[in-house]
């Protein structure tokens, strides 16, 4: 029996990674591969020769002209490092469908990452439940299969913390980057830090919704239960369980790109208009 279930579990990973690059190359598909491509490297300007230069950046034709010896510098392209805050609290794990968001979530965040690490960005992971998941951006693929395999273990008793995660993340920032959050949106106290967030950096915002969260087909009035908090409530089947249009608008206002995928419909065709469109992979060139 432990042997049918660790080679059931060895095929869902295949068949899961197999998945992910597939939108991987989605998302890359009629893009750029790598910034390094050609020389690598873009003239900026000629400036004084200082000793302990090298001779072989010589700037001859300003030298001849000025009778002073220039040097040539270059600007080498470089990758915004991209961070993904995957949400692994317990809303993201209650589903009306075949899938959850999070396991919807989980696979959006493997191709992305893939598909930096496939333009030379390095790539970063946080997860904004409870659990203490935080990866510094790299540039190993194994290294992205490994916590991709590792998140795919989840609790069902986790509180959302993208707002004390962003406030911790933002420190460590010492330059530019691409932050990514994958999440349904639930924390109120998200919005105001993602708009703080937004001012220093690129940010992307993909909410994952369940077809419940828009209200219950043929349901009257019945008792709930927050997921995350065990708060008690009274809804209606027809009543929307967030405020959809205000996370919107807010996120729109605060210049942050924002795609709403529904998990009971395909959406691979979505993230790649969204992020082709945006240019959102290929803006970090510098």
């Amino acid at each position: 029996m432990e042997g049918f279930l660790e080679s059931t579990d060895t095929l869902d990973s295949r068949q899961f990674m197999i998945a992910v690059k597939r939108l991987a190359d989605s998302l890359s598909y009629g893009t750029d591969r790598s910034p390094f491509l050609g020389s690598g490297l873009e003239y900026v300007q000629s400036r004084p020769y200082v000793a302990g230069d090298p001779i072989k950046a010589i700037d001859w034709r300003v030298t001849a002209r000025t009778g002073r010896v220039f040097i040539k510098e270059y600007e080498t392209p470089k990758r915004l490092p991209a961070y993904l805050l995957i949400d692994t609290s317990a809303s993201m794990m209650i589903s009306s469908v075949k899938r959850t968001k999070y396991e919807h979530a989980l696979f959006v965040a493997g191709g992305l990452a893939l598909a930096c690490l496939d333009r030379v960005s390095p790539v970063g992971v946080m997860g904004v439940g409870e659990r203490n998941v935080h990866i510094r951006p790299s540039l190993s693929k194994s290294q992205v299969m490994q916590w991709l395999h590792g998140l795919r273990r989840f609790r069902y008793d986790e509180t959302t913390s993208l707002a004390r995660r962003i406030t911790e993340l933002v420190p460590s920032l010492h330059a530019r980057a691409l932050i990514m959050v994958l999440s349904d949106m639930h924390e109120p106290a998200a919005l105001p830090a993602l708009k703080r967030l937004g001012q220093q950096h690129d940010c992307v915002v993909i909410q994952f919704r369940d077809p419940a969260e828009s209200g219950l087909k043929g349901a009257g009035f019945f008792r709930a239960r927050e997921a995350e908090t065990g708060r008690a409530f009274v809804t209606h089947g027809r009543q929307s369980w967030l405020d959809q249009g205000h996370v919107a608008n807010e996120l729109k206002k605060a210049n942050i790109d924002h795609v709403e995928i529904q998990t009971d419909q395909a959406y691979s065709h979505i993230l790649r208009r969204f992020f082709q469109d945006r240019n959102l992979l290929g803006r970090g060139a510098r």
